[in-house]
């Protein structure tokens, strides 16, 4: 099949793979997904959360980035200039590991191949992994501008990187400082994380009692590692622990050393763990450090880097830890200040590279200072142009992290990355942070680490734009971006740091609104994990029901900011709403008789379900709109839902049937245009959730463009609302239902024809249902229809009470009335808990005084109407007494 020509049939069956087979393609051809830069229209800008080039795309980014999807094919349809920007990351820590993994099944380590070889090997991954995740995008539809995808590694990010380093240091926001690393002692190097690996090993917690300076007793302590204690810098409780609340500010003389050093309160101890109290060596431990700093204690190092005790270390300078460590125990055991050994499991980290037991270690790093930019970024959310979270809850949380914000460390000890641009002088140790190397390079070293991957990250919603350099660049046009997407899970590591950032460096908020999900759980609500075996791989469900109905299932499952149960039985059920529009749209084209876009005619004579359905379509263009502008897509794929599959296929498409198989040529004209017209309408709002089969179908129907992607979004065409033939519907589908609910009731088949009478409450009802008797004689199947204002019946009829009319249908033998008078008695029961329940509402005095007239005239119509119901319920019923 040509996809660039206009086809007039759809095939029998609907198959998602055969329809979605060439069509991404064919979008890409046309461009349709690039941004024009076109100044007659405002733009509409969202940059993709960059997926880590680690692996392939799992539920979570189907889901982020369908939702992004749709804004944008709705923008771009709304006539806005829509950027999608692409782009990955290189996730320094996540890739390297991967890369290094590869390197060992092959029995080699990086640095056998050295940093410049690693680097060129894990590009190499790099250009792999981004091959399947740009096959993945586009087995999901995402309308992406390939044109300018970015890579977080780019020379054009580098660029941004380097200009940020370099302006947040001269501002004297970077800083170096200390903080607690892995530090390998064997190879005497810094590790990441990625190279620690965890064994568990028996090894032993040390009881101690530090005595209290005043003599007053002592305090009780426990340790695996009993040589840091040499490091120690204070003995750490809980404030709120009764045992010991009275001894915080006291002080305790350490063993050995003879030091006194203070008792501190701190919530970060646990009081139910161990004795409750903890001795503290800021030096050599991250929590300790991490304490250390909130109560300004002096960190004292007592190990060499090769792992041997320093000068610090008093008598046992010189010893290896592991000889100090049982110097000391033996030491400390002589004094009775260590009186009892627990055998001990524990998992302690060792070298990836080495296998030496690493230890934690101070050592000096990169930081950025975060209070002045932390406190702008609060600032901003007192003004107009604010960043809008929704659901806006998560700005408490947003605020919550920024107010309480501490520095943050952005070296890593990686290849992998971009380095720092700071270069140390090799004999004066002097620092020179710049975009380049000093002229002077043969007398400089660069520094080793990498930064962060957040840092980088951080800029990526300006970075990509071109910026620093404005001038003839997408960044005047399209910056800042109208909304970002992402989890709840990376508020803090992300979303926080890049408004700080945007709003240092460009100075304004770097997206409009912050739309947040949750995640993907599975059935039992449990997260997606591999030890739990309970992952999905959305190209699996892809594969087995098609791109549209996982795409549909992720983004109307839930309401936003909450987590989504996945199930392939929701699935499925998507599955069968697309092969229902299939065959819905696939009759309507059968029934076409070849019209073209031009022949399309509204101004006929219409019926009242051609007055309804395009009345319903009004209501439903104005509602799809509004919500989807709220980001409701759950609601919005309810109410698509309900007209595509009641009222269109269930009502009008089976309604349309009569004109068009009838002798009235104009009348079929009429209906055919309109049926072209729904659809096409109905295609182009549903097209932002499931891309694929609307272009299948829009392309098959009378149209003008090339693509349903670059076609106009539906407006609401006023002169189409018709309230009374709405009203009327209503009644005529209300007497159809009922008919049918009755037939079901007493197993008479719909092939049967029966006999039937209304009784219209007045003559504006009775002329409603005359002129709609071919609707009731085909739809309740009749061998006699008799309406009027006055029916006499006898009791061996069944009857039903609608709005405005009574139905009876005399079905002799088919009916037993004592289950006829309990039936109508369950139906009594349950108008007068009706009529009860209203006129509770009509009867209370701050509903009436708080309610809108409207709504309190609406509840008043409702009691009239089940007042009137319940009449003729109770009548009937005393009828068939007898």
């Amino acid at each position: 099949m040509e996809t660039n020509e206009q086809q007039t049939t759809l095939s029998t069956k609907y198959d998602p793979n055969a329809i979605e087979k060439n069509r991404y393609q064919f979008w890409l051809d046309g461009k349709y997904f690039e941004a024009k830069d076109d100044e007659q229209k405002e733009p509409y800008t969202i940059v993709i959360p960059p997926p880590n080039v680690t692996g392939k795309l799992h539920l979570g980014h189907a889901w982020d980035t369908t939702l992004q999807d749709i804004l944008t094919r709705m923008k771009r349809m709304q006539g806005y200039d829509v950027l999608w920007l692409p782009g990955m990351d290189h996730a320094g820590i996540a890739t390297q590991a991967r890369v290094e993994a590869k390197l060992r099944e092959e029995g080699k380590s990086r640095y056998d191949l050295g940093r410049e070889k690693f680097v060129e090997e894990t590009w190499k991954w790099k250009e792999e992994y981004a091959s399947f995740i740009r096959a993945q995008w586009s087995k999901l539809g995402l309308g992406l501008d390939y044109s300018r995808e970015r890579f977080t590694l780019d020379e054009g990010l580098s660029k941004a990187v380097r200009e940020v380093f370099v302006k947040l240091y001269n501002k004297g926001l970077i800083y170096r400082g200390e903080y607690i690393i892995n530090w390998d002692p064997q190879t005497k190097t810094a590790l990441s994380d990625i190279e620690v690996i965890y064994k568990d090993v028996q090894g032993a917690f040390y009881h101690m009692r530090y005595p209290l300076t005043d003599g007053s007793g002592s305090i009780e302590v426990a340790t695996t590692r009993p040589e840091t204690m040499l490091g120690d810098t204070a003995v750490a409780v809980h404030p709120e622990d009764e045992r010991y609340k009275h001894l915080i500010g006291k002080t305790v003389i350490l063993p050995i050393v003879g030091r006194e050093i203070p008792i501190v309160g701190d919530d970060y101890v646990d009081m139910e763990f161990g004795s409750g109290a903890v001795k503290i060596t800021p030096a050599h431990d991250p929590n300790d450090f991490e304490l250390g700093n909130r109560h300004n204690l002096e960190r004292i190092l007592v190990m060499n880097e090769d792992g041997t005790m320093n000068d610090n270390a008093g008598e046992y300078k010189g010893l290896d830890r592991f000889d100090c460590r049982k110097k000391i125990v033996k030491d400390l055991q002589d004094q009775g200040i260590l009186f009892e050994i627990e055998e001990h499991l524990h998992s302690v980290g060792h070298s990836e590279r080495s296998g030496a037991v690493v230890e934690p270690y101070l050592s000096t790093q990169w930081f950025v200072k975060m209070q002045p930019l932390a406190d702008e970024a609060v600032a901003l959310q007192n003004k107009e142009e604010k960043v809008h979270f929704v659901p806006d809850r998560f700005e408490k949380t947003y605020l919550h992290w920024m107010e309480n914000i501490r520095d943050w460390c952005i070296s890593r000890q990686l290849w992998w990355g971009h380095r720092i641009p700071a270069w140390y002088h090799k004999e004066t140790g002097e620092v020179h942070v710049d975009h380049e190397p000093p002229t002077d390079i043969e007398n400089w070293e660069q520094d080793k680490d990498v930064l962060d991957t957040w840092f980088s990250s951080a800029l990526w919603p300006f970075s990509t734009m071109g910026w620093p350099d404005t001038e003839g660049t997408d960044f005047k046009r399209f910056y800042p971006t109208a909304a970002l997407v992402t989890g709840y899970d990376i508020i803090f590591f992300w979303v926080s740091r890049m408004i700080f950032q945007g709003l240092e460096f460009t100075g304004e908020r770097p997206f409009k609104d912050v739309l947040i999900h949750g995640l993907v759980r599975d059935e039992q609500g449990r997260k997606m994990s591999k030890s739990l075996g309970n992952g999905v791989d959305p190209m699996d469900v892809i594969d087995k029901y098609g791109a549209d109905s996982l795409r549909y299932f992720l983004s109307t499952g839930s309401s936003p900011g909450q987590d989504l149960r996945f199930s392939f039985e929701k699935v499925e059920a998507t599955w069968n709403f697309a092969n229902k529009i299939w065959n819905a749209s696939r009759f309507a084209l059968m029934n076409m008789d070849g019209l073209t876009y031009e022949e399309i005619d509204l101004s006929g004579e219409k019926s009242v379900a051609d007055k309804w359905i395009l009345t319903r379509l009004n209501e439903t263009i104005e509602n799809v709109t509004k919500l989807a502008d709220k980001y409701e897509f759950g609601e919005v794929g309810r109410l698509l839902y309900n007209f595509i599959w009641d009222d269109f296929c269930d009502w009008y498409i089976e309604m349309a049937k009569l004109p068009l198989y009838g002798e009235n040529e104009a009348a079929k004209k009429t209906t055919r245009s309109i049926l072209a017209y729904v659809l096409d309408n109905t295609m182009r709002l549903l097209h932002p959730f499931m891309p694929f089969i609307t272009e299948e179908i829009w392309q098959s129907l009378p149209h003008e463009g090339e693509s349903i992607t670059v076609a106009s979004w539906p407006k609401v065409n006023a002169e189409f609302t018709d309230e009374k033939a709405a009203a009327e519907m209503k009644l005529l589908v209300e007497v159809i239902r009922s008919v049918r609910n009755i037939r079901a009731e007493v197993n008479t088949p719909m092939s049967k024809q029966i006999q039937m009478q209304i009784k219209a409450k007045n003559e504006e009802v009775l002329t409603q249902l005359e002129s709609n008797r071919a609707y009731v004689e085909r739809f309740c199947n009749t061998s006699e229809l008799v309406i009027s204002t006055e029916v006499a019946h006898d009791e061996k009829s069944m009857t039903a009470v609608v709005t405005g009319a009574e139905l009876i249908l005399p079905l002799e033998g088919l009916i037993n009335i004592e289950e006829e008078i309990k039936r109508l008695e369950k139906e009594k029961e349950k108008l007068d808990k009706e009529v009860e329940r209203v006129q509770k509402k009509l009867g209370n005095e701050g509903f009436l005084k708080k309610a809108p007239e409207s709504v309190i005239e609406e509840e008043k119509a409702k009691e009239r109407d089940y007042v009137e119901k319940r009449e003729i319920v109770l009548s009937r019923i005393q009828e068939l007494k007898g």
